[in-house]
């Protein structure tokens, strides 16, 4: 019996993919685990593993196709042992969510669940292939997998329409009947917005530009910042802390550390700084959820990391209990695997608080977007001499790091948010307390 791949959800937000390589070809035999294919999500590129054993016999998706929609149908799979038929067809995606899997993502995000696949043949019916059951009700009804594509193009709801194949099976020619049963649609405005890049074009049309199609990836970007944006009541709370003390304590424990090849950077410190405040100011350790807040125990510490094209925010999880040394190593794996669009949706979902540094560019301060459903984001910028006046009265230059801290004000207020800038600054600013 041919099984139908389709396309998988690899990520919460997926709704289309691109295939980025496959790694079997017409004629391959596949066994449970082996790597079907690379698949480009939003967020990463992730490999495809098959869950049943068999001999591919069609690719359907050539590589490198974009836009390849969740559930679709990708390659065709024949079980072992079985003879080709003479004409192979396509099973539609499956409606209901109980279908065995056929094929399932190395990593899947939390929440979701296996891929639906192919349902085992039932006996007796006319193509004697699988048939996946649309609901009536509580009754199953069966359709062949052309009347179920037609009804979908069409927008016809097959539980509507009475059978007339094999046991009341709906099939083409029942589609076809009410198709012509349906009222003339009225044509609708277009409001999917298709065109109105033209508009904005038009204005230049005297300039010299190049067009550049979004991927996956900006598209999603673009969608969370406006949803932050438009969504998120943000207030701002800054302050400068003083490095001086971290500056001394990285030059110390990097001189340590040089023999075990081990280099710890004022990141790293910062990241720990802002996983001992969230202990130590639990009520800043929580995210918005709709009619509640999730308040969290641990410290799961976002981090921004530029990529080409966009950013992720890999999590380091249970940051609070980890050694600096070991924080610095995770960030160092997480970042690179960031880089080349390898990380599972696990290590970048979550968290409460994201932490944005744009210092090592040169920026002394900014203001950062909430990444949605975190509560805070604090955005570092670049350390820089500075004259102060002592407690003598005397003018002394030290090292001022300028920080913003971002707040969803449904989350955290004011008072809050003040409490929880004055912990990280005071761990900075006695970096001794990290390592307590």
């Amino acid at each position: 019996m041919p099984i139908t791949v389709h396309m998988p959800a690899l990520s919460p937000t997926m709704v289309d993919g691109t295939l980025a390589r496959w790694h079997v070809g017409k004629g391959d035999t596949v066994a449970s685990g082996d790597i079907l294919a690379e698949i480009e999500t939003d967020k990463a590129i992730m490999e495809f593993e098959a869950v049943d054993e068999g001999t591919v016999v069609k690719l359907l998706v050539d590589e490198g196709a974009t836009h390849v929609p969740v559930n679709s149908p990708i390659a065709i799979i024949l079980e072992e042992g079985e003879e080709p038929p003479d004409r192979l067809e396509v099973d539609a995606p499956p409606d209901d969510a109980s279908s065995p899997a056929t094929s399932a993502p190395q990593a899947t995000a939390p929440g979701t669940g296996p891929l639906t696949a192919t349902a085992p043949a039932r006996p007796g019916t006319a193509s004697g292939r699988a048939e996946l059951p649309e609901r009536r009700g509580s009754d199953r009804v069966f359709s062949s997998p052309l009347a179920r594509r037609l009804a979908r193009e069409n927008g016809l709801d097959l539980a509507a329409i009475a059978g007339t194949g094999p046991a009341g099976r709906v099939i083409k020619r029942d589609i076809e009947a009410a198709i012509k049963r349906q009222p003339a649609a009225k044509p609708e405005p277009v409001t999917t917005g298709a065109g109105e890049w033209q508009m904005v074009a038009a204005l230049y049309v005297d300039r010299s530009f190049e067009e550049v199609p979004l991927d996956n990836m900006r598209k999603t970007i673009a969608a969370r910042l406006v949803e932050a944006k438009q969504t998120v009541p943000h207030f701002y709370l800054r302050r400068e802390i003083m490095l001086d003390a971290v500056i001394e304590t990285r030059s110390m424990l990097n001189r340590e550390l040089e023999s075990r090849g081990i280099r710890i950077s004022i990141n790293d410190f910062i990241i720990k700084a802002s996983a001992m405040a969230l202990q130590l100011v639990p009520d800043a350790n929580a995210i918005w959820a709709h009619d509640r807040l999730l308040k969290f125990r641990s410290s799961d510490v976002a981090v921004a990391v530029a990529v080409e094209g966009g950013l992720f925010t890999p999590v380091l999880r249970d940051a609070q209990n980890k050694p600096m040394t070991a924080l610095s190593q995770e960030m160092k794996s997480l970042a690179a695997r960031a880089r080349d669009r390898r990380l599972k949706p696990e290590e970048y979902i979550g968290g409460s608080f994201a932490i944005s540094n744009l210092g090592m560019f040169g920026i002394e301060n900014f203001d950062a977007v909430i990444n949605p459903p975190h509560g805070s984001i604090l955005a570092v910028g670049s350390g820089r001499r500075t004259p102060f006046e002592n407690d003598q009265g005397q003018v002394e230059f030290r090292t001022a790091m300028s920080v913003t801290l971002s707040c969803d004000h449904r989350v955290i207020d004011g008072a809050l948010g003040a409490a929880f800038l004055a912990e990280i600054a005071r761990h900075l600013e006695s970096p001794t307390l990290l390592m307590l």
